[in-house]
C-alpha cells in the first residue's frame, strides 16, 4: 500500500497547490482550491493483467517515420462527420461539452443506434430502463449497440474486454471514478485520472472513444483545463432549449478542420440533421419589410445565407442604445462611425438594435455590407428587395473590401434562387458566367444609390 497524501486542486484550471490559499496563482480565482485525497498505486493501467510486450521507443528521422493513413469510422450522422473531417479516427478521443438538457446523451445515443459497428454506451448518469426509452423514441435499433450502467473504471475495462467493442460512448467523464486515487467522483484527481486510463485504452486498441462532459456556470468543461489538452477532439453542443435547433462546433480538431459547423432540429424523435441550414437561418414573411438583408457568409467550406435584421429609431433617453445579438458590438460601433463620417448618414442620436436570426453568432467579416444595407434600410424605411444577397467586407475608409472564396458564395446564392448579388468591385471573381446579377461597388456610396436610388 503506498502512502496516502493529501493535496491541493483549483476546482476552476485544475493547478495543484502545496497548501491552501485564497487565490489560485494561475487563473486568479478566489475561494476555489480544495484538498482532494490521494492514493497513488503502482500500477494504474486499463488493463491489469497484460501479456503484451512492451515496446520500447526510439527516436527516428522525420523522413523514416512510416505515414500511415487516417482510418475513420463513419457515423452516418451527416453533420457530425462534417464536424469531425469525415467521421472518428481510431484511437481518438472526443470530448462532447454543452449544457445540461440541450440534448448531448441524445446525439451520442442517437450515433450509437445508427453507426455500422459494435458500441459499448456506458452511462453513469441513467438506468438501462431510462436509455431503453429514449432508443425506442429515437426509432433506431442497433443490434450491435450494448448498454452498460457503471461509473467504476475497473468494471467497465472489464466489461470492454469481454465485449470487445469499435466504439466506446462514456456518459459523462464526471460520474467516472477509478480506485487507483481515493477522492470523490467528479472531483478535478478522479476526473483526471479517469481520462487518462480511458485515453490509454483508446491509444493501445485504437479504439474511438466518445466522453459527454458537463460544463460549469462560466461555459468551460467542468474539470481540469488539462481535460480539453489530452483528448484529441472537443466538441461544443450550442443552443437555447426555449428553441429547437442546436448548434455543434468543433474548438479542437487535431484530425480536421475546426471551422466546420453542424446544425441539427431538437425533435420528439430526437435530433435531425439540417442539411440546408438556409432554410432555418431566413425567415419566412409575406411581405417585404424594411431593416432586413441577406448576407452570405462561410463557416469552414460551408456557405451559408443567414438574414441581418437592423432596427434604427430616435433615441427615447439621452445616450443613444446599441444592442447586437449574434454579432460583435464593438465592430457594430464602427460601422456606424464609417456611415457617420464617410457617408455623412447622421445616426449618432438613434437607437440601433441588430440582430443575426437562428440564433448563430457569425464572425466572418463578409457579412458587414449586409449589415450596412439592413441599417440604412431601416433608417430610411426603405425595403431591400429580398432577392438580394450581400457578401464583402467595410474598411475605415468606407471602401468596399474584397472577401475571401466569393466564388463559392455566389454559386451557394444562385442555387437558393437569389437574382442579384453585391460585392467588391476589387474582389478577383474567377468565372464571369454567372447567371445571377452581380453588382459590384467599390465605396458605401455607390451600395446606397444602387439599392436606394
Amino acid at each position: 500500500m503506498a502512502k496516502t497524501k493529501t493535496t491541493f486542486f483549483c476546482q476552476n484550471c485544475g493547478t495543484q497547490h502545496a497548501k491552501w490559499v485564497g487565490q489560485c496563482s494561475a487563473c486568479k480565482e478566489w475561494n476555489t482550491i480544495v484538498e482532494e485525497v490521494i492514493q497513488k498505486e503502482e500500477k494504474r493501467v486499463w488493463k491489469q493483467a497484460t501479456t503484451a510486450k512492451k515496446t520500447i521507443n526510439k527516436p527516428l528521422k522525420v523522413a523514416d517515420i512510416q505515414l500511415n493513413p487516417e482510418e475513420r469510422i463513419v457515423t452516418n450522422n451527416t453533420e457530425l462527420d462534417t464536424v469531425l473531417g469525415g467521421g472518428l479516427v481510431k484511437g481518438s478521443i472526443t470530448l462532447l461539452g454543452g449544457e445540461p438538457g440541450i440534448g448531448k446523451s441524445t446525439l451520442l445515443l442517437q450515433v450509437a443506434l445508427n453507426i455500422h459497428q459494435k458500441v459499448l454506451y456506458v452511462s453513469g448518469e441513467e438506468s438501462q430502463s431510462q436509455i431503453k426509452m429514449r432508443a425506442e423514441r429515437l426509432k433506431a435499433t442497433n443490434s450491435n449497440c450494448l448498454i452498460l450502467t457503471e461509473t467504476n473504471t475497473q468494471q467497465i475495462f472489464k466489461n470492454i474486454e469481454e465485449t470487445e467493442p469499435d466504439v466506446l460512448v462514456i456518459d459523462s467523464i464526471q460520474t467516472l471514478h477509478t480506485n487507483a486515487i481515493e477522492a470523490s467522483p467528479g472531483s478535478i484527481s478522479q476526473i483526471r485520472e479517469s481520462a487518462a486510463e480511458l485515453i490509454k485504452y483508446a491509444k493501445e486498441t485504437a479504439t474511438p472513444v466518445l466522453l459527454i462532459g458537463h460544463i460549469n456556470k462560466e461555459g468551460n468543461i467542468a474539470g481540469p483545463k488539462i481535460l480539453e489538452h489530452m483528448v484529441d477532439v472537443v466538441l461544443q453542443f450550442e443552443g437555447d432549449r426555449n428553441h429547437t435547433y442546436r448548434i455543434l462546433r468543433s474548438q479542437k480538431n487535431r484530425f480536421g478542420s475546426t471551422a466546420e459547423l453542424g446544425i441539427y432540429e431538437m425533435l420528439s424523435s430526437g435530433l435531425r440533421e439540417i442539411t440546408n441550414p438556409s432554410e432555418i437561418l431566413i425567415s419566412k414573411k409575406d411581405a417585404d419589410l424594411s431593416g432586413t438583408a441577406i448576407a452570405s457568409t462561410l463557416e469552414g467550406i460551408r456557405p451559408l445565407m443567414i438574414e441581418i435584421q437592423a432596427l434604427v429609431s430616435t433615441a427615447v433617453y439621452g445616450t443613444p442604445q446599441r444592442s447586437t445579438t449574434g454579432y460583435n458590438l464593438k465592430r457594430l460601433h464602427m460601422i456606424l462611425a464609417v456611415l457617420e463620417k464617410r457617408a455623412g448618414f447622421k445616426l449618432g442620436a438613434k437607437d440601433v438594435f441588430l440582430n443575426v436570426t437562428g440564433g448563430i453568432n457569425v464572425d466572418d467579416p463578409a457579412i458587414d455590407l449586409a449589415v450596412v444595407a439592413a441599417i440604412l434600410s431601416s433608417n430610411q424605411d426603405i425595403a431591400i428587395n429580398p432577392s438580394v444577397c450581400f457578401a464583402a467586407e467595410v474598411g475605415l475608409a468606407g471602401e468596399i473590401r474584397p472577401v475571401s472564396k466569393i466564388d463559392q458564395r455566389i454559386s451557394e446564392a444562385e442555387k437558393l434562387g437569389y437574382k442579384t448579388f453585391v460585392a467588391s468591385k476589387y474582389n478577383n471573381i474567377s468565372s464571369k458566367n454567372h447567371a445571377i446579377k452581380l453588382i459590384l461597388v467599390g465605396k458605401i456610396e455607390e451600395a446606397f444609390a444602387t439599392l436606394f436610388a
